[in-house]
C-alpha cells in the first residue's frame, strides 16, 4: 500500500474506522473485491488504509454525488450488509472536504 496521489483539493475523503469482531470469515475477499470496485467507480481518486487493532480506510473522492453512487452501488450495499451483521464489531464513517494538503 503507498500514499494515494490525490489531484489538487479540493476533494472529498471517506474516512472508515472500525474495529472488527471476532468472525471475520470472507472478510478478506469482500475487502479485495471492493477495492478494486471502488478503483472503478467516477469520482474515485485513491485509498489509504491500516490495520492493526483499529482498521482506518479513507478513499479519496471527487465530489458528494460519487461517493452516494458508491455508497448505493449494489455490491457495495452487500459488503455493508455484512460488515453491520458479522465483520465489525464498531464503526463509524466519516465525510470530510479536503482543502489543503501538503506533502514531502
Amino acid at each position: 500500500m503507498s500514499i494515494a496521489k490525490t489531484p489538487k483539493p479540493p476533494y472529498y475523503a471517506v474516512i472508515f474506522t472500525n474495529l472488527q469482531s471476532d468472525d471475520i470469515t470472507g472478510y478478506s475477499e469482500m475487502a479485495k473485491r471492493m477495492a478494486e470496485l471502488a478503483q472503478q467507480q467516477p469520482g474515485y481518486l485513491g485509498v489509504e488504509s491500516a490495520r492493526d487493532s483499529l482498521g482506518i480506510t479513507v478513499s479519496y473522492w471527487r465530489d458528494l454525488e460519487s461517493i452516494r453512487q458508491w455508497k448505493n452501488h449494489a455490491e457495495h450495499l452487500q459488503a455493508q450488509a455484512l460488515g453491520k451483521t458479522r465483520w465489525y464489531s464498531n464503526y463509524t464513517t466519516r465525510i470530510a472536504l479536503v482543502e489543503k494538503e501538503y506533502s514531502r
